[in-house]
């Protein structure tokens, strides 16, 4: 994969395919009806990675190493903002700590791109990244993924992780995160669900973060409404669009642009 609609990152790049359900942020996830598309179109690399649950498509907790993706990086002359493994989490259990001294490799020699390497899993990250490589890359930006008040002790780990950036996905936004320590994290995401099953988001939540976010000096991206619009109208994705506050908000971390 390469080019994207993600409005974040430029591309996408995945070293590692399939993951597993950790959180009540990964319920509808689209990488997992993503992955049976992909099996079916004899894409090999996603081959039994997901199974089915009454009527949804779920990960099975096989995840799958490729070596072959490493050197897609060097073929991109242009630099691009990379978002690594939009098809799983290069800090799943199940990755070696072999395979990620391997894509840091990639993203050292590639020092023309930014990498935003974004998991639900910082305290592994922080742990194997303390050990094996203690110094940030000034092109490694480094998240955690925060639906709720219920996984907010993530940011603390990822606080832990040895990098240039970091940043906080709080995508989908399924409830209040309540008060948040936002010191050493440069990047804000917020956004709605999409898709049939999508659980709605109100504005306070969204409101709650941005305020803390200006409060902080962190920079603040609005991604989408989601299905559910500020009226808690549920329209398409498209129809419910992406202002909020009267405007879009495509803010960066600090020296870096949309």
């Amino acid at each position: 994969m390469a080019e994207t609609q993600i409005e974040w990152t430029d591309a996408t790049w995945n070293p590692v395919a399939g993951c597993a359900i950790l959180s009540a942020g990964c319920t509808n996830c689209y990488a997992m009806e993503m992955a049976r598309r992909l099996e079916a179109m004899g894409v090999t690399k996603y081959d039994g990675l997901t199974r089915r649950s009454g009527v949804r498509t779920i990960w099975n907790g096989v995840v799958r190493e490729d070596p072959s993706a490493l050197d897609i990086p060097y073929r991109w002359r242009k630099p691009r903002k990379i978002f690594v493994n939009s098809m799983s989490d290069l800090f799943h259990e199940a990755v070696s700590e072999d395979f990620i001294l391997s894509v840091w490799k990639v993203m050292r020699e590639t020092s023309h791109h930014n990498y935003q390497i974004l998991t639900k899993r910082p305290e592994r990250m922080a742990e194997v990244l303390q050990a094996l490589v203690p110094d940030a890359l000034p092109n490694v930006w480094l998240g955690t993924s925060v639906e709720n008040a219920e996984v907010v002790g993530r940011i603390d780990a990822l606080r832990q992780a040895p990098a240039a950036i970091r940043f906080i996905s709080f995508e989908p936004l399924i409830g209040a995160v309540g008060s948040l320590d936002l010191s050493q994290i440069d990047w804000a995401i917020v956004g709605g669900e999409s898709g049939k099953n999508a659980r709605p988001i109100r504005e306070a939540w969204i409101d709650d973060i941005y305020e803390q976010c200006t409060e902080a000096g962190t920079a603040f991206f609005f991604k989408q409404w989601g299905t559910w619009g500020k009226d808690n109208k549920k329209r398409s994705k498209k129809a419910n669009g992406r202002e909020y506050r009267g405007q879009t908000w495509n803010e960066m971390p600090p020296g870096l642009s949309a």
